[in-house]
């Protein structure tokens, strides 16, 4: 049977319910809505850290940013570290990358790197074991605008563009569609940056007229009761996802032109939410923080939808996952088993035979802002902090306390803590428990939680 083709396609800071096909009103992804109906929907998906580089260490590799080493920005992912792209070259097929990288430059957070990329051409021992067809920039936010800027291809050669970002990033990989070798299976990866802010602007660059377009928004309710900058920002936020989708749709169009649509399984995902600056105003913060590193929702539920291959039939998945796991969920689709070499699960089969003692609960390793980790249960949010260390400093601690305790089915928009609500103590406690055997089982640590 031949191997599927395989296009991993994820946005960047892009919150679940941008998306109609987790609840959106305006019609911001009506492509993304159609794959979800002839594919799989995870209506629960968290990503397991927050912030760009850590995610993307993640995606590469199926391992926890505290285990590759790439716990904040600016930390390059070791080149001894075994990736997606090495497994898939073993295994013949043709991998490309497209977009952004931000796995190549290493140095002290938010100065300039020791070792820098940023805007410069990522030589091939940095760009993770992708050998062939590359059109990407460490930090694309660096080397662009909503409307303009440059990648570097295979050959280290810079290539200009000159259009909204998004849309010249997936000409990219509409040209690798078009020159790849037709004989092999491939591996495609496209990283967008919307809807991400710009960050010399400090804004959402949507597409042009985003701001009349979608300013009948309705605000979300985890946005409503703080201040943030969600009002000026998100209707160009929304216009950014759209013209995410409008993309995936052109990717989508453009294998069925070339009569392999059906050969070809599609991901779907973003590496994290993003919260409007309405987190992380307390007096933990050691670090900083703009759009996302925080434990709530808004900051860590992802859209994730997979069609083709196993992955059809419109079903939705009810259980909570990490896309932690979608390293070794790729590889799988390709027929390759890498047993415990990666963390997670094979997501299939979550979505067609759970097994009976999976914890439905989902980990993850919030830093920059503070150092803290965070458990996420069907009805609970618990949080933990380290006080006095800096998250751009140290990636974990012996010691935490607790931060913040959210009841979801009273308060699904974590807006009310309950950290110090007594009645909630026994609940406080069983959360506790199984952050500690987390933080054991992924850190090799024993903690105190004060």
């Amino acid at each position: 049977m031949p191997k599927p083709n395989i296009v991993f396609y994820f946005s960047d800071q892009q919150r679940a319910d941008t998306c109609g096909c987790y609840g959106q009103r305006l019609p911001i992804s009506p492509v993304l809505d159609q794959l979800a109906s002839e594919g799989i929907k995870f209506q629960y998906a968290f990503t397991p850290q927050p912030v760009c580089g850590p995610c993307r260490s993640m995606f590469q590799t199926g391992l926890y940013p505290t285990e590759t080493g790439c716990f904040r920005n600016n930390i390059a992912l070791p080149s001894d570290t075994r990736t997606v792209a090495n497994y898939f070259a073993d295994e013949g097929y043709e991998t490309a990358y497209v977009g952004k990288w931000h796995l190549a430059s290493d140095g002290e957070q938010e100065e300039v790197p020791k070792i820098d990329y940023r805007t410069k051409a990522i030589p091939p021992e940095r760009r993770g074991g992708y050998t062939g067809f590359w059109r990407a920039a460490d930090v694309l936010e660096f080397t662009s605008n909503g409307y303009g800027g440059y990648v570097y291809d295979e050959n280290m050669r810079r290539i200009d563009f000159s259009g909204y970002r998004v849309d010249c990033i997936t000409n990219f990989a509409l040209e690798f569609l078009d020159v790849r070798d037709s004989a092999r299976p491939f591996f495609l990866t496209i990283s967008t940056l919307e809807p991400h802010h710009q960050n010399d602007s400090h804004h959402y660059e949507g597409p042009e007229g985003s701001k009349e377009r979608f300013k009948d928004f309705d605000t979300p309710g985890d946005l409503a009761p703080f201040d943030g900058d969600y009002k000026e920002e998100y209707p160009d936020y929304l216009g950014a996802c759209q013209s995410v989708d409008h993309n995936l749709g052109r990717v989508i169009q453009k294998l069925k032109d070339l009569g392999i649509y059906e050969d070809t399984v599609i991901i779907f995902s973003s590496d994290h939410g993003c919260h409007f600056r309405t987190r992380n105003t307390d007096s933990h913060l050691n670090g900083f923080d703009d759009y996302k590193r925080s434990g709530h929702d808004s900051s860590l539920r992802v859209p994730l939808v997979i069609r083709g291959g196993k992955y059809l039939g419109g079903q939705v998945v009810e259980k909570l996952v990490s896309t932690l796991s979608l390293p070794k969920t790729i590889l799988s689709i390709a027929g390759i088993d890498v047993g415990n070499k990666m963390r997670g699960e094979d997501l299939i089969d979550i979505a067609k035979n759970p097994p009976e003692n999976r914890k439905d609960q989902v980990f993850a390793q919030i830093s920059e802002s503070r150092v803290g980790r965070v458990i996420r249960t069907p009805g609970y949010t618990y949080a933990v902090y380290a006080p006095g260390l800096n998250g751009g400093e140290a990636p974990g601690s012996d010691n935490y306390a607790d931060d913040y305790l959210y009841d979801l089915e009273k308060d699904p928009d974590q807006i009310t803590n309950l950290i110090d609500d007594p009645s909630y103590n026994d609940q406080k406690a069983l959360l506790r428990d199984s952050l500690v055997s987390w933080i054991r089982e992924v850190e090799n640590r024993e903690v105190a939680i004060e």
